[in-house]
């Protein structure tokens, strides 16, 4: 049997593994709270200028949504290093925490409520992200950037980036001039998929550094640089895109919609580029499908209650409305022996008493000529 890499840390747990853990958990916690910052200085930014929602750039001078980037940044570093000490299936399904801590921060620093049952969606992404992250296959070995550009123009994952690009295209310039500012999945849709490439070729960098610093250099491959531009261009999008829908829509919803899309996306381009499903059994493919259903459960329920408030039951007045109605239905068609039974606090509380006595003096002459007693 192989001995362990390093030493075991607490509760048995590698010490690399304790490591990275800890990095996820930081990570989380930087993007979480980055969302929240970010929202801040876009308020703040929208008071003296145009908003981001509708094409401004005032928060690039906007101290705060520059905390909120600077915290963005440093857990997407945290991410990234968690992934050189822990395996994926360890810090991937970490990232849901973020989803947690930004709409707590958003409910009590940004007053934007979330309800009951968006709650619960937020519960079933986080579960269906852990199920797909704990029957993911491990990751391949690979010992060259140039082995990551051989994966990524393979026919399969070029039409898949092919059909990317074109919808993301698509997306800005002819759906976000129509819909951006009322579809929440406009602007996220960009982001995701965009996003999907973005880490594709994030991993392709990391796997170049981490073989350059183990000593095979890969800053002399052309193909390292490639995969850096696309970084730039995709990452750079997304970040727009980002904001326009942090300015626009509640943030305790933009947060798990962006989680599971991205995610979805990232997941679906990382089978079609590395193979994954090729090294899985039936059983852990159909428990990855199920994930993927508890997903977009969740996503539906924060999409149908974001805004909806919380309500123990009908208020008093809704109460009074609704009784008032039927009390004015039953008083139109009661017979005239059954008037004097009516209770006159069961009337609307709008009208008067003496509309009572008018509306029984009022009746048709052919009640009166009915002998009833």
């Amino acid at each position: 049997m192989a001995a362990p890499s390093s030493s075991a840390g607490f509760g048995g747990m590698s010490s690399d593994n304790a490591k990275g853990l800890a990095l996820a958990v930081s990570s989380s916690a930087f993007i979480g709270a980055s969302f929240i910052v970010k929202k801040m200085g876009l308020r703040r930014a929208a008071d003296s200028g145009v908003r981001a929602g509708y094409g401004g750039y005032s928060y690039l001078v906007e101290p705060l949504w520059w905390i909120g980037m600077i915290s963005m940044i440093v857990g997407e570093i945290a991410n990234f290093a968690a992934y050189a000490f822990a395996p994926a299936i360890l810090v991937t399904p970490l990232g849901a925490l973020s989803i947690i801590i930004s709409a707590a921060l958003a409910h009590s620093i940004l007053k934007e409520k979330l309800h009951t049952f968006g709650i619960l969606g937020c519960v079933l992404c986080v579960v269906g992200s852990i199920t797909i992250a704990l029957h993911a296959p491990q990751e391949r070995d690979i010992d060259s950037v140039r082995e990551v550009w051989d994966l990524a123009t393979e026919p399969a994952f070029l039409s898949y980036a092919t059909i990317v690009v074109v919808a993301a295209l698509v997306l800005i310039y002819f759906v976000v001039p129509q819909h951006g500012q009322t579809n929440i999945m406009v602007y996220i849709g960009v982001c995701s998929l965009l996003g999907s490439l973005t880490v594709m070729s994030v991993k392709a960098l990391g796997i170049a550094l981490k073989l350059t610093f183990s000593g095979v250099n890969q800053l002399f491959y052309p193909q390292t640089w490639a995969f850096a531009l696309i970084v730039a261009t995709c990452v750079s999008t997304q970040i727009n895109y980002l904001n326009k829908a942090l300015d626009t829509f509640n943030t305790a919803v933009v947060s798990p919609i962006y989680y599971v899309m991205f995610t979805s996306l990232t997941i679906i381009a990382s089978v079609i580029m590395f193979k994954d499903w090729d090294r899985q059994n039936p059983t852990q493919i159909v428990t990855e499908m199920c994930g993927f259903v508890t997903i977009l459960s969740g996503t539906f329920l924060l999409h149908k209650t974001k805004d909806m408030n919380d309500s123990t039951g009908p208020t008093l007045s809704t109460r009074r409305s609704k009784h008032a109605s039927q009390t004015a239905f039953a008083i139109e068609v009661l017979p005239l022996k059954y008037q004097d039974c009516v209770d006159e606090e069961t009337l609307p509380l709008s009208l008067p008493k003496a509309d009572n006595h008018y509306l029984m003096q009022e009746l048709p002459l052919r009640y009166k000529d009915l002998n009833i007693a």
